[in-house]
């Protein structure tokens, strides 16, 4: 996707020493950072190396959406140079990845197919402002539909894919693994009715919580990361308790007294968090738009990316991957920056019908021109 943005030249503004200062500073971070990627990939490991280095991305595209309102450099290259950073923990996993990982005899094959799946992004980003600036033959810089395609590709990607990567270590290894037969049919009433208890919840926060829109978003997305942080943090608690080599004793709602209260309570915010999570990108996505047509395609994609991330965790689980680096991966990406950039309080029509129901009543002579009939206020 940044190869995309880049790729329009000037990032897609008109003037195109904004793009150039940007630049000049990522790189410039980039070659200075580019020295300590390694270290610093060594201390966090690949998940959160990646995680920080990704999320970047999502910021600097956004910086140009502002610039498109705010047309002042700075905040733009300060980006850039964060970007710089990001970018150097990106590539400097990748790097370690690419080739380390494959067998010394398949090294090619790997390297190859990463490259075609790393330009497969420029691909689909060249589309986005192909199709969003059709109709645009005489226009100097692109909307900001441009740049917020391009962010919810870049936040709403991962969000999709992780929305159904955890049901396999929740179902298998936490209800699956935990609770004997019985308490698990139990469990999964509670898990169910949990995520009623959660889309409401998060449905109040996001609807009346704060007379902005953007703010309820933003409110609603804190909570959502809060809770998240805890649940998954005391997953990480109890998962280190057992491992696939190392099977728990199981758990019976009846016999088990008070050993069952932790795990099921787990296993209910499970179901909890599940809800809220994605009731929250639901709204952020129907946030993006009014138009039906597009929502349904951000929709359609979202799930197509979603069903894809959950196909890949139930093999991922049958090649027994370890239980624990199966909870790892289950984080949340950054959505906030979406609602910051992207979503308004009003949408125009909204404001424009608010500004015409407040004016005052006219007098029809005064509107009128006598001989034509025509209103002289339009």
């Amino acid at each position: 996707m940044f190869n995309a943005l880049s790729g329009m030249g000037g990032g897609g503004q008109l003037k195109q020493s904004v793009a150039n200062n940007a630049n000049t500073a990522l790189y410039t971070t980039f070659a200075v950072f580019g020295f300590l990627g390694g270290g610093i990939y060594n201390i966090l490991g690949p998940h959160l190396t990646l995680f920080a280095g990704c999320s970047t991305y999502v910021l600097y595209a956004g910086s140009f959406l502002y610039y498109n309102h705010h047309p002042e450099q700075t905040f733009v290259i300060i980006l850039g140079a964060l970007l710089g950073i990001g970018t150097d923990l990106l590539w400097a996993c990748q790097g370690a990845i690419i080739t380390s990982y494959p067998p010394s005899d398949r090294k090619g094959t790997y390297i190859s197919l990463f490259w075609s799946i790393f330009n497969m992004g420029g691909v689909i980003g060249g589309l986005i402002p192909f199709i969003l600036n059709y109709n645009r033959s005489k226009a100097g810089s692109v909307n900001d539909g441009t740049y917020i395609r391009f962010m919810v590709f870049m936040a709403i990607v991962p969000a999709a894919w992780a929305s159904n990567f955890f049901y396999t270590y929740q179902f298998n290894h936490v209800n699956g693994d935990l609770f004997t037969l019985r308490t698990r049919g139990l469990n999964n009433m509670f898990y169910w009715g949990a995520q009623m208890l959660g889309s409401v919840g998060i449905g109040y926060i996001m609807d009346f919580s704060f007379k902005s829109r953007r703010t309820r978003g933003l409110v609603g997305i804190g909570i959502v990361s809060l809770l998240a942080t805890a649940i998954w943090g005391g997953g990480l608690a109890n998962q280190l308790g057992y491992s696939r080599h190392k099977p728990p004793h199981e758990l019976d709602f009846k016999d088990s007294s008070s050993d069952f209260a932790g795990p099921f309570v787990l296993y209910f915010s499970y179901g909890l968090l599940d809800a809220m999570f994605q009731s929250m990108v639901y709204w952020v996505i129907g946030a993006l738009a009014d138009d039906s047509e597009i929502l349904s395609r951000y929709v359609g994609f979202y799930e197509g990316v979603q069903s894809l991330g959950g196909a890949v965790a139930w093999q991922v689980d049958s090649h027994n991957v370890s239980l624990l680096s199966e909870l790892v991966v289950n984080c949340y990406p950054l959505l906030a920056v979406l609602v910051l950039l992207a979503v308004k309080d009003e949408n125009k029509a909204e404001e424009g019908a608010s500004k015409e129901a407040a004016l005052p009543p006219v007098n029809s002579a005064s509107t009128f021109d006598n001989t034509s009939g025509l209103s002289k206020s339009t």
